[in-house]
Protein backbone atom coordinates (compact mmCIF):
# COMPACT_ATOMS: atom_id res chain seq x y z
CA UNK A 1 0.00 0.00 0.00
CA UNK A 2 1.09 3.63 -0.32
CA UNK A 3 2.04 5.65 3.22
CA UNK A 4 4.13 8.13 4.04
CA UNK A 5 6.84 7.96 6.79
CA UNK A 6 4.13 10.19 9.09
CA UNK A 7 1.71 7.48 8.44
CA UNK A 8 3.85 4.67 9.22
CA UNK A 9 4.79 6.21 12.84
CA UNK A 10 1.19 6.77 13.38
CA UNK A 11 0.66 3.17 12.60
CA UNK A 12 3.13 1.52 14.26
CA UNK A 13 1.69 3.78 17.63
CA UNK A 14 -1.51 2.37 16.91
CA UNK A 15 -0.75 -0.93 16.50
CA UNK A 16 1.61 -0.73 19.62
CA UNK A 17 -1.36 0.74 21.81
CA UNK A 18 -3.30 -2.77 20.70
CA UNK A 19 -0.52 -4.52 21.21
CA UNK A 20 -0.17 -3.75 24.79
CA UNK A 21 -2.40 -2.10 27.72
CA UNK A 22 0.16 -0.59 29.81
CA UNK A 23 1.54 1.71 26.31
CA UNK A 24 0.10 5.29 26.02
CA UNK A 25 1.31 8.38 24.36
CA UNK A 26 1.95 11.44 26.50
CA UNK A 27 3.65 15.08 24.96
CA UNK A 28 2.43 18.22 23.69
CA UNK A 29 -0.18 18.36 21.24
CA UNK A 30 -0.58 14.82 21.10
CA UNK A 31 -4.36 14.60 21.47
CA UNK A 32 -6.46 17.04 19.96
CA UNK A 33 -4.18 18.41 17.85
CA UNK A 34 -2.82 15.35 16.51
CA UNK A 35 0.79 15.99 17.52
CA UNK A 36 2.70 19.22 16.37
CA UNK A 37 3.69 17.23 13.11
CA UNK A 38 0.10 15.38 12.82
CA UNK A 39 1.78 11.75 13.81
CA UNK A 40 -0.84 10.97 16.05
CA UNK A 41 -3.69 12.81 14.60
CA UNK A 42 -6.72 10.55 14.80
CA UNK A 43 -5.59 8.46 18.05
CA UNK A 44 -7.06 10.64 20.53
CA UNK A 45 -10.70 9.81 19.08
CA UNK A 46 -9.54 6.29 18.73
CA UNK A 47 -8.07 5.46 22.33
CA UNK A 48 -9.43 8.05 24.50
CA UNK A 49 -7.38 10.89 26.62
CA UNK A 50 -6.36 7.97 29.09
CA UNK A 51 -3.69 6.32 26.28
CA UNK A 52 -3.26 9.93 24.72
CA UNK A 53 -2.73 12.47 27.07
CA UNK A 54 -1.62 15.79 26.17
CA UNK A 55 0.59 17.84 28.81
CA UNK A 56 0.94 21.03 29.91
CA UNK A 57 4.50 22.54 27.89
CA UNK A 58 7.38 21.83 30.31
CA UNK A 59 9.65 19.07 28.95
CA UNK A 60 11.27 18.59 32.02
CA UNK A 61 7.94 17.91 33.86
CA UNK A 62 6.09 15.31 31.07
CA UNK A 63 9.40 13.20 30.39
CA UNK A 64 10.03 12.84 34.63
CA UNK A 65 5.97 11.58 34.04
CA UNK A 66 7.17 9.13 31.68
CA UNK A 67 9.82 7.93 33.71
CA UNK A 68 7.90 7.20 36.88
CA UNK A 69 5.34 5.56 34.78
CA UNK A 70 7.88 3.33 33.44
CA UNK A 71 9.48 3.06 36.22
CA UNK A 72 5.42 1.37 37.79
CA UNK A 73 4.98 -0.85 35.16
CA UNK A 74 3.92 1.04 32.42
CA UNK A 75 5.26 1.37 28.61
CA UNK A 76 5.20 4.65 28.04
CA UNK A 77 5.82 6.89 24.59
CA UNK A 78 6.67 10.33 25.02
CA UNK A 79 7.01 13.00 22.14
CA UNK A 80 9.13 16.33 22.36
CA UNK A 81 8.46 18.09 19.27
CA UNK A 82 12.01 18.31 18.32
CA UNK A 83 15.29 17.80 19.76
CA UNK A 84 16.27 21.21 20.78
CA UNK A 85 13.52 20.83 23.46
CA UNK A 86 15.15 18.02 24.47
CA UNK A 87 17.48 19.90 26.14
CA UNK A 88 14.90 21.34 28.42
CA UNK A 89 14.35 17.82 29.74
CA UNK A 90 18.06 16.62 29.93
CA UNK A 91 18.63 16.21 33.67
CA UNK A 92 15.69 13.92 33.61
CA UNK A 93 17.20 12.19 30.11
CA UNK A 94 20.77 12.02 31.17
CA UNK A 95 20.85 11.61 35.22
CA UNK A 96 17.11 9.63 35.70
CA UNK A 97 16.42 7.27 32.32
CA UNK A 98 19.70 6.68 31.82
CA UNK A 99 21.17 6.06 35.07
CA UNK A 100 18.86 4.58 37.49
CA UNK A 101 19.14 0.83 36.20
CA UNK A 102 23.17 1.05 37.43
CA UNK A 103 22.16 3.54 40.10
CA UNK A 104 20.04 1.01 41.96
CA UNK A 105 21.93 -2.03 40.86
CA UNK A 106 19.61 -3.60 38.51
CA UNK A 107 16.80 -2.90 40.50
CA UNK A 108 14.98 -0.30 38.50
CA UNK A 109 14.26 -0.01 34.82
CA UNK A 110 13.13 2.76 33.03
CA UNK A 111 11.54 1.09 29.87
CA UNK A 112 9.90 4.28 27.70
CA UNK A 113 10.21 5.80 24.46
CA UNK A 114 11.27 9.34 23.79
CA UNK A 115 10.12 10.03 20.25
CA UNK A 116 11.86 13.69 18.84
CA UNK A 117 11.80 15.58 15.56
CA UNK A 118 15.30 16.64 14.19
CA UNK A 119 16.80 17.93 11.10
CA UNK A 120 17.17 20.85 9.31
CA UNK A 121 15.49 21.37 5.94
CA UNK A 122 12.13 23.17 6.26
CA UNK A 123 13.02 26.95 7.22
CA UNK A 124 12.42 26.00 10.84
CA UNK A 125 15.44 28.28 11.97
CA UNK A 126 17.73 27.60 14.60
CA UNK A 127 15.71 26.65 17.73
CA UNK A 128 13.41 23.68 15.79
CA UNK A 129 16.32 22.39 12.95
CA UNK A 130 18.99 21.57 15.05
CA UNK A 131 20.37 17.52 14.63
CA UNK A 132 21.84 16.91 18.51
CA UNK A 133 21.19 12.85 18.68
CA UNK A 134 25.14 12.99 18.57
CA UNK A 135 25.05 14.13 21.78
CA UNK A 136 22.31 12.20 23.17
CA UNK A 137 24.23 9.04 21.66
CA UNK A 138 26.86 9.90 23.98
CA UNK A 139 24.97 8.92 27.01
CA UNK A 140 25.85 5.47 28.20
CA UNK A 141 22.55 4.18 29.47
CA UNK A 142 20.36 4.92 26.27
CA UNK A 143 19.65 3.12 23.07
CA UNK A 144 19.30 5.62 20.10
CA UNK A 145 17.71 4.90 16.63
CA UNK A 146 17.01 7.34 13.38
CA UNK A 147 14.77 5.47 11.06
CA UNK A 148 14.93 6.51 7.70
CA UNK A 149 12.91 4.20 5.70
CA UNK A 150 9.01 3.99 5.49
CA UNK A 151 9.76 0.32 6.76
CA UNK A 152 11.91 1.67 10.01
CA UNK A 153 9.40 4.19 10.59
CA UNK A 154 6.61 1.27 10.97
CA UNK A 155 8.89 -1.52 12.33
CA UNK A 156 11.45 0.23 14.93
CA UNK A 157 8.75 1.20 17.41
CA UNK A 158 7.62 -2.16 18.91
CA UNK A 159 11.09 -3.52 19.50
CA UNK A 160 11.91 -0.17 21.16
CA UNK A 161 8.85 -0.78 23.62
CA UNK A 162 10.02 -4.28 24.32
CA UNK A 163 13.67 -2.65 25.36
CA UNK A 164 14.41 -3.31 29.25
CA UNK A 165 16.19 0.50 29.07
CA UNK A 166 15.16 4.04 27.52
CA UNK A 167 15.29 4.45 24.13
CA UNK A 168 15.21 7.80 21.78
CA UNK A 169 13.39 7.63 19.02
CA UNK A 170 14.93 10.69 16.05
CA UNK A 171 12.77 11.58 13.26
CA UNK A 172 13.64 13.68 10.75
CA UNK A 173 11.38 16.12 9.90
CA UNK A 174 12.19 15.97 6.17
CA UNK A 175 10.86 12.85 6.07
CA UNK A 176 7.25 12.84 7.21
CA UNK A 177 5.65 13.88 3.74
CA UNK A 178 8.39 11.00 1.85
CA UNK A 179 6.03 8.56 0.32
CA UNK A 180 6.05 4.68 -1.03
CA UNK A 181 4.90 1.41 -1.14
CA UNK A 182 4.64 -0.47 2.28
CA UNK A 183 3.88 -3.81 3.01
CA UNK A 184 0.30 -3.78 5.53
CA UNK A 185 1.52 -6.29 7.65
CA UNK A 186 4.89 -4.84 7.73
CA UNK A 187 6.95 -6.61 10.43
CA UNK A 188 9.25 -5.03 13.50
CA UNK A 189 12.30 -4.41 12.10
CA UNK A 190 15.98 -4.89 13.60
CA UNK A 191 17.03 -2.14 15.62
CA UNK A 192 20.81 -4.22 16.50
CA UNK A 193 22.06 -3.44 13.63
CA UNK A 194 23.38 -0.70 10.33
CA UNK A 195 22.10 -2.02 6.91
CA UNK A 196 23.18 -1.75 3.42
CA UNK A 197 21.27 0.26 1.76
CA UNK A 198 22.91 -0.27 -1.86
CA UNK A 199 26.05 -2.75 -2.63
CA UNK A 200 29.44 -1.62 -3.78
CA UNK A 201 32.96 -1.66 -3.84
CA UNK A 202 35.15 1.45 -4.42
CA UNK A 203 34.07 3.45 -1.07
CA UNK A 204 31.46 3.09 1.65
CA UNK A 205 29.25 6.36 2.26
CA UNK A 206 28.21 5.99 6.00
CA UNK A 207 25.04 8.22 7.14
CA UNK A 208 21.78 7.96 8.68
CA UNK A 209 18.07 9.48 9.25
CA UNK A 210 17.68 12.31 6.83
CA UNK A 211 20.66 12.81 4.96
CA UNK A 212 20.19 8.89 3.55
CA UNK A 213 17.87 10.07 0.56
CA UNK A 214 21.04 12.51 -0.12
CA UNK A 215 23.44 10.02 0.12
CA UNK A 216 21.38 7.53 -2.26
CA UNK A 217 21.50 10.03 -4.92
CA UNK A 218 25.13 10.75 -4.71
CA UNK A 219 25.59 7.10 -5.01
CA UNK A 220 23.61 6.71 -7.96
CA UNK A 221 25.32 10.22 -9.64
CA UNK A 222 28.70 8.36 -9.05
CA UNK A 223 28.01 5.19 -10.73
CA UNK A 224 27.23 7.56 -13.82
CA UNK A 225 30.68 8.19 -13.12
CA UNK A 226 32.38 4.58 -12.84
CA UNK A 227 32.56 4.38 -9.31
CA UNK A 228 30.43 2.24 -7.36
CA UNK A 229 29.59 3.24 -4.08
CA UNK A 230 28.19 0.93 -0.45
CA UNK A 231 25.49 3.08 1.22
CA UNK A 232 25.37 1.88 5.06
CA UNK A 233 22.51 3.13 6.83
CA UNK A 234 23.41 3.57 11.05
CA UNK A 235 19.74 3.19 12.01
CA UNK A 236 20.63 2.80 15.42
CA UNK A 237 23.60 5.78 16.78
CA UNK A 238 23.87 4.12 20.18
CA UNK A 239 25.29 1.26 19.91
CA UNK A 240 26.95 1.78 16.87
CA UNK A 241 27.35 -1.47 14.79
CA UNK A 242 30.66 -1.22 14.00
CA UNK A 243 30.96 -4.49 12.69
CA UNK A 244 28.51 -3.96 9.57
CA UNK A 245 30.59 -0.44 9.02
CA UNK A 246 34.34 -1.56 9.47
CA UNK A 247 33.15 -4.63 7.33
CA UNK A 248 32.16 -2.35 4.90
CA UNK A 249 35.32 -0.38 4.99
CA UNK A 250 37.69 -3.81 4.50
CA UNK A 251 36.14 -3.97 1.05
CA UNK A 252 36.13 -0.79 0.06
CA UNK A 253 39.38 0.60 1.34
CA UNK A 254 37.44 3.59 1.53
CA UNK A 255 34.77 5.95 3.87
CA UNK A 256 32.88 9.01 3.76
CA UNK A 257 30.32 9.79 6.64
CA UNK A 258 27.61 12.07 6.02
CA UNK A 259 26.17 13.49 8.94
CA UNK A 260 24.12 16.92 9.69
CA UNK A 261 25.18 17.42 12.99
CA UNK A 262 28.12 19.94 13.44
CA UNK A 263 31.21 18.42 12.86
CA UNK A 264 33.07 19.26 16.02
CA UNK A 265 32.99 16.69 18.64
CA UNK A 266 30.27 14.98 16.33
CA UNK A 267 28.89 11.32 15.48
CA UNK A 268 31.03 11.65 12.05
CA UNK A 269 33.84 11.80 14.55
CA UNK A 270 33.04 8.86 16.71
CA UNK A 271 32.56 7.17 13.20
CA UNK A 272 35.78 8.07 12.04
CA UNK A 273 37.87 7.35 14.55
CA UNK A 274 36.47 3.70 15.30
CA UNK A 275 36.84 2.84 11.42
CA UNK A 276 40.76 4.51 11.94
CA UNK A 277 40.43 2.38 14.88
CA UNK A 278 39.90 -0.66 13.46
CA UNK A 279 40.71 -0.50 10.17
CA UNK A 280 43.31 1.83 9.70
CA UNK A 281 45.70 -0.80 7.36
CA UNK A 282 42.58 -1.65 5.21
CA UNK A 283 42.66 2.22 4.31
CA UNK A 284 43.62 4.13 1.22
CA UNK A 285 42.83 7.33 1.75
CA UNK A 286 41.77 8.98 4.53
CA UNK A 287 38.37 9.11 6.04
CA UNK A 288 36.30 12.07 4.56
CA UNK A 289 33.60 13.69 6.51
CA UNK A 290 30.61 15.82 5.10
CA UNK A 291 28.58 17.43 8.20
CA UNK A 292 26.44 20.85 8.64
CA UNK A 293 28.32 24.22 8.90
CA UNK A 294 29.17 25.21 12.30
CA UNK A 295 26.75 28.02 12.21
CA UNK A 296 22.79 28.17 14.27
CA UNK A 297 20.96 26.93 11.27
CA UNK A 298 19.96 29.68 9.28
CA UNK A 299 16.19 30.62 8.31
CA UNK A 300 16.97 31.43 4.68
CA UNK A 301 16.30 28.71 2.11
CA UNK A 302 19.08 29.43 0.44
CA UNK A 303 21.50 29.63 3.80
CA UNK A 304 19.66 26.87 5.51
CA UNK A 305 20.86 24.70 1.68
CA UNK A 306 24.45 25.97 2.01
CA UNK A 307 24.91 24.80 5.54
CA UNK A 308 23.51 21.33 5.43
CA UNK A 309 25.61 18.36 3.77
CA UNK A 310 24.05 18.24 0.15
CA UNK A 311 24.02 15.12 -2.93
CA UNK A 312 26.63 17.48 -4.58
CA UNK A 313 29.02 17.71 -1.61
CA UNK A 314 28.68 13.80 -0.80
CA UNK A 315 29.87 13.45 -4.39
CA UNK A 316 32.55 15.38 -4.56
CA UNK A 317 34.33 13.51 -1.48
CA UNK A 318 33.27 10.34 -2.72
CA UNK A 319 35.24 11.47 -6.00
CA UNK A 320 38.60 13.03 -3.59
CA UNK A 321 38.88 9.62 -1.82
CA UNK A 322 38.61 7.85 -4.60
CA UNK A 323 41.46 9.70 -6.04
CA UNK A 324 39.57 12.01 -8.86
CA UNK A 325 38.38 15.89 -8.49
CA UNK A 326 36.86 17.04 -5.30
Amino acid sequence: MTTTYREALREAIREALHRDERVFLMGEDVGAYGGCFGVSLGLLEEFGPDRIRDTPLSESAFVGAGIGAAMAGMRPIVEIMTVNFSLLALDQILNNAATLRHMSGGQVGVPLVIRMTTGAGRQLAAQHSHSLEGWLAHIPGLRVIAPATLEDARGMLWPALLDPDPVLLFEHGSLYNQAGELAADAAPVDIDHAAVRRPGGDVTLVTYGGSLGKTLDAAEELAAEGISAEVIDLRTLRPLDDATVVGSVRRTHRAVVVDEGWRSGSLSAEVSARITEQAFEDLDAPVERLCSAEVPMPYAKHLEDAALPQTAGIVAAARKVVGGDG
